[in-house]
């Protein structure tokens, strides 16, 4: 079941490392034709939820910031807005706002301070250190978009307009609460391609290769229940074998592997795998 809405369609309010708005129209056509309720638990920045506008979602991560923000968005997103348009694109505050313990803040300046960052820290990356603080350096950026009133109001309205659960907590907690004519979509942390090639750490801890198998084990396991599953992932070996007996599709995408952009090339370095 999807809902239409006559106003700005949201997109994602946050840059996230492995978002998936380039391959949008690949994994629209892969979406199956009718479901129950959406999944997402690694939601990441949500290019597909906002796409697909499912009239039932839960959405999960284990990013407190991210989940907080989500949160503070759908209940108050014009005290939000108030707030980031108070902020400064210069790195003495940004280091300032950075250093900033989150636990201490209310939830709209805590979902500030998380925008904020995200928007002036360089290549809108987020990555923590061992003791779980934000560590990304100020971006330089000339004039970024601190504040995207337009589309914060259309993620509150989107967010308002559904039946929908938020929850911060691991993906395992998540599929436990999905039923047989779910659909479930899986982003995980990508597996590497190489040593150098892909970003798996997103907070102080991996998404190993054991985290991996766990994850292929709870695809299977959804699979069994009678849910609608697909998941994305970078197009090696080890994945492959990992999903052995379900459809796998090799899905080309813009990777950027040289400074010069005529350099720059498409490659079939994910796959798409469903059990449908």
């Amino acid at each position: 079941m999807l809902l239409t809405h006559p106003n700005v369609k949201p997109k994602p309010f946050v840059k996230w490392a492995g978002g998936k708005r380039q391959l949008i129209n690949i994994l629209l056509s892969n979406v199956p034709s009718s479901f129950n309720r959406y999944f997402e638990p690694f939601v990441g920045g949500g290019a597909l939820l906002f796409e697909l506008q499912p009239s039932k979602a839960t959405i999960s991560d284990i990013n407190e910031e991210l989940i907080n923000a989500y949160s503070v968005i759908k209940d108050n997103v014009e005290e939000l807005i108030s707030s980031l348009k108070k902020h400064k694109n210069t790195p003495e505050y940004y280091y300032f706002i950075r250093s900033l313990n989150p636990k201490v803040l209310t939830p709209v300046e805590r979902a500030s301070r998380f925008i904020y960052l995200n928007k002036t820290c360089f290549n809108g990356l987020y990555r923590e250190n061992s003791k779980g603080q934000f560590n990304v350096p100020f971006g330089r950026y000339k004039n970024p978009k601190i504040c995207d009133e337009e589309n914060l109001r259309a993620v509150s309205r989107f967010l308002n307009s559904i039946e929908i659960t938020i929850l911060n907590c691991d993906y395992k907690k998540t599929c436990e609460l999905a039923k047989s004519g779910d659909f479930i979509y899986f982003d995980p942390p990508y597996h590497p391609i190489s040593k150098t090639a892909s970003f798996t750490k997103y907070n102080r801890n991996d998404f190993s290769e054991k985290d991996q198998i766990e994850l292929s084990e709870i695809f299977r396991e959804l699979d069994k229940k009678g849910c609608y599953v697909m998941l994305s992932n970078s197009n090696t070996d080890f994945i492959k074998k990992l999903y052995a007996g379900y459809k796998i599709q090799e899905i080309s995408a813009n990777r950027f592997i040289n400074c010069k952009a005529n350099k720059r090339k498409k490659l079939n370095v994910e796959v798409l795998i469903t059990n449908y």
